[in-house]
């Protein structure tokens, strides 16, 4: 009996301690490593991320990543720049270490996608967007019009189920966050149906576009209603994406958003690319 019990009491240990070691794998490979690389889908979309001649980065997430990076004890920051649709798939077959890309947090992804996501660092919610010579000057002005959105995307989302509830006509969705605007100027598109922190890079270089009616809060589908109601984040709020088998990574990564939180970290990296709002202050429920 006694050596049953040491048995059984040795194989306990053996799995926790296996369990232990891959707990803390993925965080121990980033460090040993020295680099920790995020996919990126939407590399240049001001004021998000986007690269500079000299092959640097600017924009709020990519001050956030380095912070994230220095927090965890990992002394260098990369990209890896990829479609949008492929940075979960990318994710998981270990292309790339988190998923930090402007990337909602919803349950679909957490459940369906099998990945699993940090505390938000920042709150999206979107707009119907057209030039200012458009006769689209409300809401109503959308029905039957063809919406242009990003596939895979929580705006995708919200311009879709306008076209459900009778608003919109369609929607056409493009692969990247650019697309969009350039199919709205071709006539492709009446109207563009994004975030606000897209609006405000596109606003740098397109300077005639302008919103119609307030904002598009984030909506889930109606077969995930119920879970999000129960989840602890603010739906929108977007988050850094960690894989399911990295919870030492993903603990690292809500320690470091929570002390920059804490600091005022956070407030000044979105204070000084203009898009700090009070409603940023609280992403949780």
């Amino acid at each position: 009996m006694r050596s049953t019990t040491r048995a059984i009491a040795s194989a306990a240990f053996i799995l926790i301690a296996a369990t232990a070691g891959v707990r803390a794998d993925c965080l121990d490979t980033i460090k040993k490593a020295g680099v920790i690389k995020a996919g990126n889908g939407i590399m240049g979309t001001k004021p998000s991320v986007w690269q500079n001649q000299d092959g640097t980065y600017s924009g709020f997430e990519w001050d956030i990543f380095q912070e994230i990076g220095k927090r965890i004890g990992v002394p260098k920051q990369d990209y890896v720049t990829s479609e949008w649709t492929s940075l979960i798939p990318g994710l998981k077959a270990g292309r790339w270490d988190i998923i930090l890309s402007g990337m909602a947090v919803t349950q679909e992804r957490v459940r369906g996608a099998g990945i699993t996501y940090s505390d938000p660092y920042f709150l999206l919610y979107d707009y119907a967007i057209v030039p200012k010579g458009s006769k689209i000057t409300t809401v109503a002005d959308l029905k039957g019009k063809t919406l242009g959105s990003t596939l895979g995307t929580m705006d995708s989302l919200n311009a879709h189920q306008m076209v459900d509830a009778g608003e919109a006509g369609r929607v056409l969705d493009f692969n990247d966050f650019g697309a969009p605007f350039a199919a709205m100027r071709n006539g492709q598109v009446d109207a563009v149906v994004l975030d606000q922190g897209t609006l405000y890079g596109q606003q740098e270089s397109l300077h005639d576009l302008r919103t119609v009616g307030e904002p598009l809060y984030y909506r889930p589908k109606p077969e995930w209603a119920e879970a999000e109601k129960a989840a602890p984040y603010i739906l929108g709020g977007t988050a850094v994406g960690v894989r399911k088998d990295c919870p030492a990574l993903l603990g690292a990564v809500n320690d470091a958003l929570r002390a920059m939180d804490a600091d005022g970290t956070r407030k000044a990296i979105l204070t000084k690319y203009g898009v700090w709002a009070d409603y940023q202050a609280k992403l949780m429920k």
